[in-house]
């Protein structure tokens, strides 16, 4: 069991190392896919191809979760981790505007299409295979290494952000030093694609193979894929939606967008903010096992409880503050905070959603709602922080930020808890 847990979250590490590296290094290519302008309206038009690749995500969470509900999450992982491959190196190789005009933003919208597609699957069916393979009473723990492995992803991109800033000249980075990552990304796809090839099935999928097969030569009919998802759990479709509302938002907030909030707004540079953004995402990382275990100890209720009330009353308050200050080690503190009451989230987004469904929709159900709330609302964060800025009215962003969490505390409040409802338990299946 670990060490499918370990394949699992190896795999899911580098889908988003992938993912992560093109937000991480925007800073740097914003000049190169698109026409000269200020730095503002630059990065506009970066968080914007950022925001189309969120568009594909529903249909990466439909194609893949069905995907996998039929014919196994080995194989829709090893599916999704192709796509993004190919998606990381078409953007490392792709030439600058200067060089091929407009075929340059088209080719890069091309790339963050496919990888839409693959993190959309991506999600649902790490999500369910972590979940589904986990210790009965430890599954909070386990599958809080989901988002491990996310974070992980994200420092890895940070680390070689910091390694070419200490080793390259700011003019080499702007012209060719961002593309090195993605071409990592893209070799390192090659490796998952093996190790994803060569873990093992949930029994929990066999079993549903099974009972399948046994179904179809008693002459009864099993219901699967979109319409028994609407048909039989639109309660359990909407739940997954709204509790990933506030996560979703908050997530992209503090570990993405923050980083260019401090560059842009408050004035740190870009290296302190790199700094800043590695040393509080360590942070996230290390608290999400710890999280997920109390979750399996006070249930996923009370954790998630603590997310939508810190979220709700120190957003505001966080950025504001995050904005006006210069001073690295106060930055690093501000960011923490956000950290801490965003893993009550992050350590629950596989598990609390995963236990809603049952095998035969799982990957979907999880998996759907999931990439519709970050399309909506995830993808495009970031796009509207900046049209604020440009509009001189940055902190809407922050009640908006606040306004989206308190819909998770919402569903938090009016859902039971998962933890002693779960249809993953043997009891309930």
């Amino acid at each position: 069991m670990i060490a499918n847990v370990a394949r699992g979250s190896l795999g899911n590490l580098v889908e988003w190392y992938d993912w992560h590296t093109y937000a991480i290094f925007s800073i740097y290519f914003a000049t190169v896919f698109f026409p000269k302008g200020d730095l503002t309206a630059q990065l506009l038009s970066t968080a914007a191809v950022f925001a189309v690749g969120f568009l594909m995500r529903p249909l990466g969470g439909w194609l893949l979760g069905i995907y996998a509900d039929r014919f196994g999450r080995r194989a829709a992982l090893s599916l999704s981790v192709i796509l993004m491959g190919i998606g990381s190196l078409l953007i490392g190789a792709t030439p600058s505007y200067a060089a091929i005009g407009i075929a340059a933003p088209i080719l890069l919208i091309v790339a963050r299409l496919l990888q839409g597609l693959s993190v959309g699957g991506e999600f649902g069916s790490s999500a369910t295979y972590l979940s589904e393979v986990a210790t009965p009473g430890r599954r909070g723990f386990y599958s809080s290494f989901q988002y491990v492995s996310i974070v992980l992803g994200q420092l890895i991109a940070l680390a070689v952000l910091l390694l070419g800033q200490a080793l390259l000249t700011e003019e080499q980075m702007y012209e060719w030093g961002w593309r090195i990552p993605f071409f990592i990304g893209a070799a390192a796809s090659l490796v998952v694609l093996y190790l994803r090839r060569h873990m093992d099935e949930s029994e929990q999928f066999k079993e549903e193979q099974a009972a399948e097969r046994l179904a179809k030569e008693e002459g009864r009919v099993v219901k699967k894929g979109l319409r028994s998802l609407f048909t039989e759990y639109p309660g359990e479709f909407a739940a997954v939606f709204a509790l990933a509302i506030g996560g979703t938002v908050a997530f992209y907030t503090f570990t993405s967008y923050s980083q260019r909030y401090m560059v842009n707004t408050a004035g740190l540079s870009k290296s302190e903010a790199s700094l800043v953004m590695f040393g509080a995402l360590v942070l996230l990382m290390v608290l999400q096992p710890l999280v997920g275990h109390l979750s399996d100890r006070v249930g996923r209720r009370k954790v998630m409880a603590v997310f939508a009330g810190g979220g709700v009353l120190l957003t505001v308050p966080l950025l504001t503050l995050l904005g006006q200050t210069t001073n690295i080690i106060l930055a690093f503190l501000i960011v923490c905070v956000a950290m801490v009451f965003l893993s009550g989230y992050t350590a629950l987004a596989a598990i609390v959603k995963a236990e809603m469904f049952p095998t035969k929709v799982r990957a979907l159900g999880v998996g759907l709602p999931h990439a519709l709330v970050t399309a909506t609302f995830g993808g495009t964060a970031e796009t509207v922080a900046l049209a604020l800025k440009q509009a001189g009215m940055e902190s809407a962003y922050f009640w908006y930020v606040t306004g989206c969490i308190a819909l998770t505390g919402i569903a938090v409040y009016f859902i039971p808890d998962t933890r002693d409802n779960s249809v993953l338990e043997p009891k309930s299946r």
